[in-house]
């Protein structure tokens, strides 16, 4: 499988070049390369719809999120049992409580 995958990246690099494209268009690890770091949601002012985009929570987790705030820090959404733990350490790089 590895070998047919090599080709096939191999010849798409090929067929890129007769084209006039950088090979690294079709590397495999190009969307990796280029991926930037999304800024932190901030759980005081996301709407509902924002905060269901984050792993674990849905639409009814999302609900509670905002129906809990507002929050002084981010692990406020442990301790008020809005978030297990589980999920609250899937999600608490890409979210921030901002104070106003």
């Amino acid at each position: 499988m590895k070998k047919l995958h090599a080709l096939i990246v191999a010849s798409l690099a090929a067929a890129g070049i007769a084209l006039g494209m950088a090979p690294a268009a079709f590397a495999a690890d190009a969307p990796k390369a280029e991926a930037k770091k999304a800024e932190p949601m901030d759980i005081n002012s996301a709407s509902e719809k924002e905060l269901a985009t984050l792993p674990g929570i849905g639409e009814a987790r999302a609900k509670a999120i905002v129906k809990g705030r507002p929050y002084k820090g981010k692990d406020d959404l442990v301790h008020k049992k809005i978030l297990t733990a589980k999920v609250y350490d899937g999600i608490k790089d890409q979210i921030i409580a901002k104070q106003k």
